[in-house]
């Protein structure tokens, strides 16, 4: 990308993003990408979650062409470093209670020091930031972190524009302009009537979100409009919904860290189209009697393996560990971008999460679909029956307990070397072609990027 707008001290955006790994990734890009044109931004969240940075010096200013990438972290009321243990709805209620003071106390402070905030754009889980933008006469957008068909989704169901399955009728179909009929279980589980308490602080945050989008003069998405052209068209009369991504083919800056090295020189020493890569995110975590059966699919079908697991993951049984040696890397984390991108990686066993969507599909990865919950399961339905990159192998958590290891090698075998796949690799080579031209100079996202940094110099120029 180039800096085509010039730098300019009054060109000051604020980012603040939910805790969390997911969230912060694509807002961090996206900061970069505005950096890199040539603005001011300061990046911000919870204090507590700071290593979660990677191979970025946080405490030292990054400039990225003509502009400036710093970050500065808000307080929710938690002592600092404290790990996070607390349950999600506990961590989001604290944020709400606590964040919107401590954000204002942020943004005066940027006042106070001479750059004053011009633009704040926030992300999914964080909706009172619009509420505190808006207090505050400070223009704001949003980051959608999911796909633009989700976004619909969910614009429909707050709007009462579609009839969606009820505690009555839990069976019925969906039908939104622009998507394909999805099945009950195709809908993203945060909407469905029996959806678990678990769900109940994520679809809160979801829906004020939706209800504070007239406070926001856009709404960016880090998707692409020739992947999700038929779900943006009908949404544009709606609301003003850009795509800008895929943020992952966006020129990346920052440091790396030794994991990395571990992983991409364990791949180097695999042939081509060899490894299988493995991760369920971070929320979602198979069970021990899971994680074997999938360690020895995943053996059993002829490919080495590098595994994304938790931390405090129970080890794999002393049998798989001595016949597995040398086939399987387990990690605690990757550079999941720089590892799909890998000659070596032959497919990609996914929880479906939107980020990985994005980066699978952007590195021309074939993909096994293992989704958990929330919009996983709608992404799987794309991934398989609508981009054809993939084969799904469970349609949420309930079908991990019946998962059996001959179930992972025969869809791992498909992606690779079965009967579907010479069509599945051509699929998700088109669609790898697209994203790389999306980005780059002239590309609908690109444009789409450079006319939203054209729209904050006109807003504060005012």
């Amino acid at each position: 990308m180039g800096s085509e707008t010039p730098s300019s001290p009054h060109l000051h955006v604020l980012m603040v993003s939910f805790p969390a790994r997911g969230h912060i990734n694509p807002l961090l890009r996206l900061a970069k990408c505005l950096a890199s044109k040539g603005l001011y931004i300061t990046f911000s969240t919870n204090h507590n979650i700071r290593e979660m940075f990677d191979g970025i010096d946080i405490d030292t200013a990054i400039k990225i062409g003509h502009g400036e990438l710093r970050f500065e972290f808000f307080n929710d009321g938690s002592p600092l470093h404290e790990p996070i243990r607390r349950p999600l709805g506990e961590r989001m209620n604290q944020l709400e209670t606590v964040g919107p003071g401590s954000l204002v106390q942020l943004i005066n402070k940027q006042t106070e020091t001479g750059r004053p905030v011009s633009c704040i754009i926030n992300n999914m889980f964080v909706p009172w930031v619009c509420d505190v933008a808006t207090d505050m006469g400070i223009p704001c957008a949003v980051l959608w972190i999911e796909s633009c068909a989700i976004y619909s989704i969910y614009y429909h169901y707050f709007h009462e524009l579609a009839s969606f399955p009820t505690v009555d009728q839990p069976d019925s179909t969906l039908d939104i302009p622009g998507l394909p009929t999805l099945q009950p279980d195709e809908i993203t589980t945060l909407l469905h009537p029996l959806h678990t308490i678990r769900a109940k602080p994520m679809k809160k945050a979801i829906m004020d979100q939706i209800k504070n989008l007239p406070k926001s003069f856009a709404v960016l998405v880090d998707s692409f409009e020739e992947l999700e052209h038929e779900a943006i068209e009908p949404m544009l009369s709606l609301c003003p919904i850009r795509p800008i991504g895929p943020l992952c083919k966006f020129h990346d800056v920052g440091g790396t860290v030794s994991a990395a090295d571990e992983c991409l020189e364990w791949l180097d020493t695999k042939p081509a189209g060899s490894v299988a890569y493995v991760s369920f995110g971070t929320l979602a975590a198979p069970t021990t009697g899971e994680m074997e059966e999938i360690a020895w699919g995943l053996y059993n079908s002829g490919l080495s393996f590098i595994w994304v697991v938790k931390p405090n993951t129970e080890p794999l049984p002393d049998g798989f560990i001595k016949e597995s040696e040398g086939k399987r890397l387990m990690v605690h984390w990757c550079p999941q971008d720089r590892v799909l991108a890998h000659p070596s990686v032959a497919c990609f066993v996914t929880h479906c999460g939107w980020n990985s969507c994005m980066e699978s599909l952007s590195c021309g990865v074939p993909v096994v679909a293992a989704p958990q919950f929330g919009d996983q399961v709608t992404n799987a339905k794309f991934l398989v029956d609508v981009y054809g990159v993939g084969v799904q192998l469970v349609r949420g958590i309930k079908d991990m307990k019946t998962l059996t290891r001959e179930m992972v090698e025969r869809c791992v075998v498909e992606v690779t070397r079965g009967p579907k796949a010479e069509e599945i690799k051509k699929n998700v080579l088109k669609w790898r072609k697209a994203a790389e031209e999306t980005v780059a100079k002239g590309g609908s996202s690109e444009k789409n990027l450079q006319k939203f940094v054209d729209e904050i110099i006109q807003i504060t120029s005012k």
